[in-house]
């Protein structure tokens, strides 16, 4: 019997619109993609509850939702949101880039020659 507000992660992340189905939600569970207050969630039959953290990994995304509520069914986007609290930390803008990265410096034109250039050349020299 499942205990008063506590609820399966994967009908919880199916309720709360991170997946698009709950069998989805529960790949993502059993690959290591969701994290309930920071220890890995290892089936998808793992209860959570108010009050846990859940770090989930979707694609190039982490987000870092904190659970306020069991779900009752798949509603609407608004409905969902009243699930989680958002903890996620704000994207990085696009068009700055990583600090660390050193940016490949070249002369213009001195890259691979084009094909015309090649072309040049091959008379040049004689093999055309």
């Amino acid at each position: 019997m499942v205990a008063e507000g506590r609820q399966r992660i994967d009908k919880w992340l199916f309720f709360s619109r991170a997946v698009k189905s709950r069998s989805l939600a529960a790949k993502l569970v059993v690959a290591g993609r969701v994290r309930i207050n920071r220890d890995k969630a290892a089936q998808a039959s793992d209860l959570v509850k108010p009050g846990d953290v859940l770090t989930i990994t979707l694609e190039r995304r982490i987000f870092v939702w904190k659970v306020l509520g069991a779900g009752v069914r798949r509603g609407p986007a608004e409905e969902a949101r009243l699930l989680y609290e958002d903890m996620s930390p704000p994207p990085a803008p696009k068009g700055e880039a990583v600090p660390d990265a050193i940016p490949a410096l070249r002369d213009a034109g001195s890259g691979r020659p084009t094909k015309k250039e090649r072309r040049q050349t091959n008379r040049l020299i004689g093999e055309d």
